[in-house]
């Protein structure tokens, strides 16, 4: 059967082989033309049942309750409207009534509130929940912010006055502003660079449309000229904000909306009317503003989309070169809206080697909708993942920890019961001299680790460490004390509790190098509180370095750097001391078993016991728990985009920590049946191997989902990488060693007493 198998399978790959290009083309056209056909079978079923019956109809009419086979009537009527709209033409980006219904019914799933019984709400109270809507009057002036100008193919951030853009203006009345943004500033924010600033557009009046009116003019130099050639090359996109919501461009013909508008573009081969290749300057901006009014329910208007067009105009001088103000009347910009004209484009060239004169403008427009406040952010969570992968990455992690589970069962039920039955024949493990695996080690397997005990014991702390403000940082999100999409929260709050564990640190730390006998009490407790701030403060001022060399809007100040090392040293470093003293003054943890005076000689190992293979089998099963969600928070990070279900984390987190203690349990006995009695780093490395897996992840990524250029964004994307790697290395690694641990002590306690009670 197996040579049959084998020549088979040999034939199949001879005859794959001998496929001709023409032939896989065909067969490729083949399975294209079907999913075209399979597609218009569904898209003429869906025009043919996109009405309900009349049963169904009078029931939700009466407000009956519905069965099973009608809710999926319900269901299959919906996606077949939606089917139609889409395949008719209908947008799902716009604020008109028709592209809300699509976007709704898009983001259904996620506009569900509750674990066992589901409500339907609004994106708003998920995202922003307790947040009342602001309502601005007739004629009201109201601010924009800048923000952030950054990339998806770099993680090097410019604030917005960093480039050569109008200069911030000084003589405003914006307390208000002030008021409003300086609140959400934090720690976290300062980091990743966010430090919102009065935007110069200032004629920003409730209804009021604005014609095209000049802002101020800038002379760009070549070098200038040629870094903005640079910026938009790697087609960084400047960030504003009015009343809380992100700028928008977005288009009805293609049906995308994205964040942000790039500085420029570059004039494809195709487009006849530009100069192949050449740079050309968004110096004209085109803001759409739309809003909801309902005398009924609330006073003045409420702000529900915040749009704009980018513009390149090459506007003319003033006669006399005046500076130019927003009372500058230009013949191109003359308080009338700005037709788009390729041939008035603005390129990013010198003339002559004299800089080049920009004028920057802008137009306001204010467009009534009947758009709710509650449902403006609908559309900027249209991109995101569904909720359907969230479950399939539970489902996925979870049958990993249900086959670990097994194996444990296995262990547990089955080989151990043996084994004690057999010790019970024994007055004790001693009396035979043909007894072998983990009866062979019962005097050595309580022997400490003569290999770095210190840094064992602190690493085991670490972890609790880092576990332990992970997992609070998580449910103070789903408690709603903290809000994940605003920026720099859950930085902020990752600091803070991880400060404030540091009492778990010491308190871990210590009491295993008090089980290990050691005298170095002092080292240890100095090496918790130094050890992971230490190493990862060394990196960042590295880097910090680097940023500020590139002018980057994420290079720390100094009062940012010295408020993290107050945070380390007058609060981190005093918990450690603190739990330090509490872990030093209990009780040693007792071994059931008495350790030999002298070490036994380990064995060779079969395959199945080798560090390396347990190591590399380890990680790889950890990794492919959090895979699939992985995928989704690197998207968020990397990606800008929107990551809001702290359930789904807080599940992941939670199987995570089963399977690591599950995978370390496991190793660790196969190494004990192999007469192997050194568990206590290997424990540790079974799990940590896991770190080294989200670092290759992290190389993936970079080479298949990002198009990051130049050296320093790699070397940042890379170092940011390589510190989570770490920590998250740790934390499983000190979940093994601690369930190991455990495992070893409950195991050979309850061996003992089956013998004592014989």
């Amino acid at each position: 059967m197996k040579s049959a198998l084998v020549v088979t399978t040999f034939a199949l790959n001879v005859g794959l082989l001998l496929l001709s290009k023409h032939s896989e083309a065909n067969l490729h056209n083949n399975y294209a033309r079907r999913e075209r056909y399979r597609a218009v079978d569904n898209l003429n079923e869906a025009f043919g049942s996109t009405e309900l019956s009349e049963t169904t109809k009078k029931k939700l009419m009466a407000g009956e309750s519905l069965n099973r086979e009608e809710r999926k009537e319900i269901q299959s009527v919906e996606h077949n409207v939606y089917l139609v709209k889409r395949a008719t033409g209908q947008d799902e980006v716009s604020n008109t009534a028709a592209a809300a219904a699509l976007r709704n019914y898009k983001l259904r799933y996620k506009k569900r509130k509750g674990f066992w019984s589901k409500r339907e709400v609004s994106l708003s109270d998920i995202l922003f929940p307790g947040v009342a809507p602001e309502s601005y009057y007739l004629d009201e002036n109201v601010f924009l912010t800048a923000d952030l100008v950054s990339s998806r193919r770099s993680p090097i951030p410019y604030k917005y006055y960093d480039l050569p853009f109008c200069p911030q203006p000084v003589q405003i009345d914006h307390r208000n502003f002030l008021t409003r943004n300086r609140a959400d500033l934090n720690l976290g924010s300062r980091l990743q660079g966010h430090d919102p600033k009065v935007a110069p557009f200032m004629k920003f009046h409730v209804k009021n449309d604005t014609g095209c009116t000049p802002i101020c003019s800038v002379s760009l130099s070549g070098k200038t000229m040629h870094w903005l050639r640079r910026l938009i090359e790697l087609s960084y996109r400047v960030h504003l904000t009015l009343d809380q919501l992100p700028v928008l461009m977005r288009s009805k013909e293609y049906n995308y909306a994205v964040r942000g508008y790039p500085i420029g573009f570059q004039a494809p081969p195709s487009f006849e009317a530009l100069v192949s290749g050449q740079f050309y300057l968004f110096n004209h901006l085109k803001f759409v503003i739309t809003y909801h009014e309902d005398p009924s329910l609330f006073e003045g208007v409420r702000i529900t989309g915040f749009d704009v067009h980018p513009m390149s105009v090459q506007h003319e001088l003033t006669a006399d070169g005046s500076t130019v103000t927003e009372q500058t009347q230009l013949s191109t910009c003359s308080r009338e809206p700005v037709e788009n004209n390729p041939g008035n484009y603005l390129p990013l060239r010198t003339r002559g080697g004299l800089p080049l004169p920009v004028v920057y403008s802008y137009e306001v427009q204010w467009v009534s909708s009947e758009l709710a406040w509650a449902d403006r952010w609908d559309v900027y969570l249209l991109g995101a993942p569904d909720d359907d992968r969230h479950y399939f990455s539970i489902v996925n992690s979870l049958m990993i920890v249900l086959f670990l589970t097994g194996a444990i069962s296995t262990i547990v039920i089955r080989t151990l019961r043996q084994d004690i039955a057999v010790c019970d024949e024994m007055e004790s493990l001693d009396d035979s001299a043909e007894v072998s695996g983990w009866k062979l080690v019962h005097g050595d397997v309580f022997r400490p680790t003569t290999t770095a005990p210190i840094v064992l014991s602190v690493l085991a702390g670490t972890g609790c460490q880092v576990g332990s403000a992970f997992a609070m940082t998580i449910l103070a999100a789903m408690a709603k004390l903290l809000n994940p999409v605003k920026k720099g929260h859950t930085l902020t709050a990752v600091i803070i509790l991880y400060v404030l564990c540091g009492s778990v640190a010491g308190c871990v730390s210590s009491r295993i190098y008090k089980f290990t006998d050691g005298k170095a009490w002092k080292l240890t407790v100095i090496m918790t509180a130094v050890g992971l701030p230490g190493v990862l403060l060394s990196i960042f001022m590295v880097l910090n370095v680097l940023l500020s060399s590139a002018s980057a809007a994420t290079a720390a100040s100094f009062l940012t750097i010295f408020c993290l090392f107050l945070l380390w040293v007058c609060v981190s470093a005093p918990l450690v001391l603190v739990g330090a003293y509490i872990g030093l003054k209990q009780e040693k943890i007792e071994c059931p078993v008495k350790t030999n005076e002298i070490a036994r000689v380990v064995p060779s190992l079969p395959m199945y016991a080798e560090p390396r293979f347990t190591g590399f089998m380890g990680g790889l099963l950890l990794f492919g728990c959090i895979c699939i969600e992985l995928d989704m928070i690197m998207s968020a990070l990397w990606l800008h985009q929107i990551y809001f279900v702290m359930e789904f984390l807080l599940a992941s987190l939670l199987i995570l920590t089963v399977a690591c203690a599950q995978v370390s349990v496991v190793s660790t006995y196969l190494h004990l049946c192999a007469e192997n009695h050194r568990w206590w780093w290997l424990s540790f490395w079974n799990c940590a191997s896991a770190g080294i897996y989200l670092f290759l992840y992290a190389l993936w990524f970079l080479a298949t989902r990002l198009e990051m250029v130049g050296f320093l964004p790699v070397i940042v994307y890379l170092t940011y990488m390589g510190m989570i790697s770490m920590c998250f290395g740790i934390y499983c690694g000190a979940v093994g060693f601690l369930s190991s641990f455990w495992f070893v002590q409950t195991f050979y306690t309850a061996v003992n007493a089956s013998l004592r009670t014989k």
